[in-house]
């Protein structure tokens, strides 16, 4: 087995689509490349609906739409250089270890900048490759899937000069929370580092999952699920680091303790609860809220309480959960110091033929 990369610079149709589809990446040139399994022309024919071949199965709809393509570029040469770095960072198989190299970036260095990345306000957003790259070597993040499922970042950076497969949700986009898309996204690359021996380093603040009609119907136990295996299977090194929400069922699935991740840390903000304080309190606390001479004034208090005693990582770490609680700023130099102490892990499996993933 090697990594198996395609990449498509003109149409591409039919049964050779889908010998495209099970390789590991993708890489498409914008408005030159095309993948779909009938043309536009038997589309037309067959339904009557009239498509262009770009809209159909652009570099631009497999990108951001099916998420069948990883890579989108504007030329050939701009792809050729992104396979490349892409190889950089892989095996040539999965019995050699991840190519390291030398590293200039100071293993301890801190940056003060995460010291105030986290908004005041839970409600408001930030940029979590923002988080990554002030963590990463040399700020670099080589990331993979950029355009679909925003709402989770994926991709490939360096600690102390070895790769390692970064998994974050991303707070800019739908306040970081999972859906179907994202979790199958999450998911693939997530096994595709464990198959490879790349160690995955998962940045969690997730408020939890998308609620919708169109989520549940479309499946979204089936999809989350994906995610969910695919950690619990993994046998490379985990390392997660919780910088504020962390609730429920998609706190677990997120490289959490309970899917037996080796080291879990977390900064001051993190809030880690079933639910959020506001719908804890909600339901908790309904019959003295209505009660109350000043029900907003005693919501508020409520869920302050709520928040100070148990949605914090003091209290998740009293239980196992969380192995410390560091400075942001402190990131970096405790997550290389915990790989360098998993560099060595060897977890064998029971023989089987294989799993049942959650198709």
């Amino acid at each position: 087995m090697v990594p198996q990369i395609s990449v498509i610079m003109g149409p591409y149709a039919g049964a050779a689509g889908f010998g495209a589809a099970i390789t590991d990446f993708i890489f498409m040139v914008k408005d030159t490349s095309h993948m779909f399994v009938a043309s536009p022309d038997v589309i037309r024919g067959a339904t009557g609906e009239e498509v262009s071949k770009e809209d159909l199965g652009g570099a631009k709809t497999h990108s951001s739409r099916s998420g069948l393509a990883h890579f989108a570029m504007d030329s050939e040469a701009e792809t050729l250089q992104a396979v490349r770095e892409l190889l950089s960072f892989l095996p040539s198989n999965p019995t050699e270890p991840p190519p390291a190299r030398a590293c200039a970036d100071e293993p301890g260095r801190c940056d003060d900048v995460l010291k105030t990345i986290v908004p005041g306000d839970p409600g408001a957003g930030y940029e979590m490759r923002d988080v990554i790259r002030a963590v990463v070597d040399d700020r670099h993040f080589f990331e993979v899937q950029e355009r679909f499922a925003p709402n989770l970042a994926v991709g490939f950076a360096r600690l102390g000069g070895r790769p390692v497969g970064i998994v974050a949700n991303q707070p800019a986009a739908q306040g970081g929370a999972l859906d179907a898309d994202a979790s199958v996204k999450g998911g693939r690359f997530v096994r595709f580092c464990d198959a490879f021996g790349i160690p995955l380093l998962t940045f969690v603040d997730v408020p939890g999952y998308v609620p919708a009609t169109a989520q549940e119907w479309g499946g979204v136990l089936r999809h989350g699920a994906k995610l969910l295996y695919a950690y619990a299977e993994s046998t490379v090194p985990k390392v997660t680091v919780i910088t504020r929400k962390a609730y429920g069922g998609a706190y677990a699935v997120m490289a959490s303790k309970h899917l037996r991740a080796d080291v879990n840390l977390a900064w001051p903000t993190a809030e880690i609860a079933v639910m959020s304080p506001d719908g804890a309190v909600n339901i908790i606390h309904r019959r003295e809220i209505q009660a109350a001479v000043d029900p907003t004034a005693e919501r508020a208090r409520l869920v302050q309480d709520y928040r100070d005693r148990f949605a914090n990582p003091y209290t998740a770490a009293e239980l196992g959960y969380i192995d410390a609680v560091m400075k942001p700023e402190q990131t970096r130099p405790r997550v290389i110091r915990a790989f360098d102490m998993l560099r060595t892990k060897r977890l064998e499996r029971p023989p089987r033929k294989h799993g049942n993933i959650p198709l």
